[in-house]
């Protein structure tokens, strides 16, 4: 029976869901030195980690219709912490980099899983509330990449290498929790069956075009600092702690973007709000790399509220140009944003090595200026 009022507890859980699933998907960038000590790994091949975490995501768009169609949501939205859990949880134990590649490819589909179906649960919990569901949701996992680095620091530090595979109880609690709340009878969604992946792009390729220029021009920027920036602390300090410190500050910045950001954009323009933002974030990249003390804090605390506040603005945009098939343009829209994320990672990391990390840095922002002009071709009014 469908019901337009705001289901506080489900929108709570599942965003509490997303906290969790996601704090176990941040692991492998604070736990990075110590994998490349480990296994002996080059930045090029540490890159190529996180590409390889991605490559499923490619898959999302027809998750969509394969959850829509068949009402498989909410098993999914239980399931997956556990199943990405697991893996995560092992990444410490990976005898050799290609048992490791194996392990993040395995949770890679799992993230997938979870991600595509669970903002569908969100907005029938929401009933007349979407937005503020939604809101929830995003700042559940924002949250996890702001928190899930310190944990995982921690849980290093106090269970040693030998046992972080504990922390998969987190998970397990979470997926019972998730069974026992939500109702166990799902109707399908209201999907079009006879609509495709063909019908969608039509529909949103004026946006959906330059969005994916700017996707591709951020993503260097994302990746540099979201993947390699606890190394290059650790390398600079020679403290994990640092590291993982400076990655927390980072995405908590980002936690505050993705709440503004979205809300700025409705009062001010979509168009102009992401303007800012994309001309802001690599001017302070390339004051954090050359800077020094606290104003290297502040940089990267810029750097985090403009390069991650973009997706709340971009989905908003896609959402307003998918009248036929928002599912399906969604889809669409996060496979490309975690493909070309993943190709920036691998040749972030190939810059890295040939030339440094701070030059990588350099890099990535100067890639970043490009999506201004990508900006000013998409097709709104605002």
């Amino acid at each position: 029976m469908k019901t337009n009022k705001f289901q506080t507890g489900r929108v709570a859980l599942v965003s509490f869901s997303h906290f969790i699933h996601d704090m176990y998907t941040s692991f492998l960038s604070p736990l990075l030195p110590i994998i490349i000590e480990k296994l002996s790994l080059s930045l090029s091949q540490a890159g190529l980690l996180s590409t390889v975490m991605q490559i499923p995501a490619l898959l999302n768009p027809f998750i969509g219709l394969f959850a829509d169609n068949k009402g498989l949501a909410r098993w999914l939205v239980v399931l997956a912490p556990t199943f990405t859990a697991i893996p995560m949880s092992l990444i410490l134990h990976a005898s050799s980099y290609y048992v490791l590649l194996v392990l993040l490819f395995f949770a890679g589909i799992s993230v997938a899983l979870y991600h595509v179906p669970s903002p569908v649960l969100i907005a029938k919990y929401s009933g007349g509330k979407k937005g503020r569901g939604m809101s929830i949701f995003m700042t559940g996992g924002e949250s996890a990449r702001t928190f899930g680095p310190m944990f995982a620091v921690a849980a290093v530090s106090f269970l040693g290498a030998d046992h972080f595979y504990v922390v998969i109880g987190f998970a397990v609690l979470t997926s019972v929790m998730l069974y026992f709340a939500l109702e166990k009878e799902e109707q399908k969604t209201s999907f079009k069956r006879k609509g495709s992946l063909k019908a969608s792009f039509h529909e949103i390729k004026h946006v959906l075009i330059p969005l994916s220029g700017i996707l591709s021009a951020r993503s260097f920027m994302h990746a540099s600092m979201g993947v390699f920036i606890t190394v290059f602390v650790e390398r600079e300090t020679g403290s994990l702690w640092y590291g993982g410190a400076a990655l927390a500050l980072y995405e908590a910045f980002g936690v505050a973007g993705v709440l503004s950001a979205g809300t700025l954009s409705d009062w001010l323009g979509r168009q102009r709000v992401l303007f800012w933002v994309l001309l802001v974030a690599p001017v302070a990249i390339l004051i954090f790399v050359f800077s020094t003390g606290i104003l290297k804090i502040i940089m990267l605390a810029v750097t985090g509220f403009t390069v991650l506040s973009t997706t709340p603005v971009m989905l908003a945009i896609i959402q307003e140009n998918a009248k036929e098939h928002p599912s399906t343009a969604n889809g669409l829209f996060m496979m490309i944003s975690f493909a070309v994320r993943s190709i920036a990672v691998l040749l972030a990391g190939i810059i890295g090595d040939l030339a440094g990390l701070e030059n990588m840095f350099i890099v990535s922002a100067v890639i970043g200026f490009t999506a201004i002009p990508f900006l000013l071709k998409l097709g709104i009014k605002t």
